[in-house]
């Protein structure tokens, strides 16, 4: 039996059957010798026998939240997401569990990380200030100079957890703090838009949601200024881009050059618009109201130039993208002799030469691919 009193904090387990099945909090508003009225969490009354196993007294710790979760004294799974709870309440998202940094997103734009914010972080340990970023940005770039050995930053997490956005502040606050503002730093915070545009898509979880996995390697000469960056992209959802699940999109790039590009450019390559094009529609999603299209257009040609890519070479890349469209608007059916494509449902001559130099090119070497009307999926 728990002896508890009224304004006693208790963990509640309800058994509810839900994807995290674990006791939740709840305030002692009641108590008597027969019956215990609690107030959970999420603001809903129980009533509760004093003899009920389901209830025990949470550690004091839990009760108000800790910046660092070691010092939880309900150190398991419902008293970690208590804690993440009550912060995020708050409007606190980050929580250190010793050296490792726990971020809750907001899906909402935050006032902290300015350059005062990216000042304040400088050469300070963990624990010294809130739990932040750019803590465990300085943390990396303080023990590498002062122990001459390359540093590693590992973000990880579910869809939609931040993970972009994680990598972009850390690259932000090592731009800032490296000191020189060379063209170097710009080339490496400019190379995120269009690694976004050409691998980042909106799905059911995230309107912005990585559909592939990067390795960013930084270097930084004796002085700690940055001289040079790789990155390494690897898992690829290639599948994506001609099948896209209900109520998700295609790559952005493709949508943005269909709202950006200028309309005699759009013109030469036949493009018309995102719900003409079978790779753009198969989610049934063309629109991303948490995207500007357009703006993002503008801001992968400004990233493009900060990388100096020739004029030729976003040419060519538009000249590619608008053959993967039209591709797409191609049905390939198995023949004897090859494979017979299916053109797309515009009647158009430009179009229809689009089509039948892709069946060619597809049918295989000594193999002509046939090219008739008929229908488009």
């Amino acid at each position: 039996m728990v002896i508890l009193q009224q304004g006693d904090y208790v963990w509640l387990d309800l058994k509810t059957g839900r994807e995290f099945d674990v006791p939740v909090g709840a305030v002692v508003k009641l108590c008597d010798s027969r019956q215990i009225q609690v107030l959970d969490d999420e603001g809903k009354e129980h009533w509760i026998s004093p003899q009920n196993t389901n209830i025990k007294p949470m550690h004091p710790t839990s009760v108000h939240g800790v910046e660092d979760m070691i010092r939880l004294g309900d150190l398991n799974e419902a008293g970690i997401l208590r804690n993440l709870l009550i912060r995020y309440n708050e409007r606190v998202i980050y929580t250190y569990t010793g050296s490792i940094l726990v971020a809750v997103n907001p899906y909402q734009l935050l006032p902290i990380y300015t350059p005062d914010q990216i000042r304040l972080y400088t050469n300070r340990k963990i624990g010294e200030l809130p739990p932040h970023i750019f803590a465990i940005a300085d943390n990396c770039y303080f023990n590498m100079q002062r122990n001459n050995k390359d540093q590693c930053c590992i973000i990880s997490g579910e869809s939609g957890a931040g993970k972009t956005e994680s990598t972009k502040l850390i690259l932000q606050f090592l731009a800032a703090i490296s000191g020189q503002h060379s063209w170097i730093e710009q080339q490496v915070l400019e190379a995120t838009p269009i690694l976004e545009a050409f691998g980042n898509a909106k799905t059911i979880r995230n309107d912005n949601s990585s559909r592939f996995g990067k390795y960013i390697d930084i270097h930084f000469n004796k002085r700690g200024a940055i001289e040079g960056a790789k990155i390494e992209q690897y898992l690829l959802e290639k599948s994506r881009v001609c099948r896209q699940a209900p109520d998700e999109r295609n790559y952005h790039v493709f949508y943005c050059i269909l709202k950006g590009m200028a309309p005699e450019m759009k013109v030469k390559l036949g493009l018309g618009l995102a719900s003409d094009y079978s790779y753009l529609t198969m989610g049934k999603c063309t629109a991303c109201d948490g995207r500007d299209d357009l703006r993002d257009y503008s801001s992968i040609l400004s990233a493009m130039k900060v990388l100096m890519f020739t004029e030729t070479e976003n040419w060519e890349i538009s000249k590619l993208l608008a053959a993967i469209l039209h591709m797409g608007n191609l049905r390939y059916e198995g023949g004897p002799e090859g494979c017979d494509g299916v053109s797309d449902h515009q009647d158009s001559d430009h179009t229809r030469g689009k089509c039948r130099y892709a069946a060619q090119r597809g049918a295989g070497p000594g193999r002509q691919g046939r090219l008739r009307q008929g229908s488009f999926y």
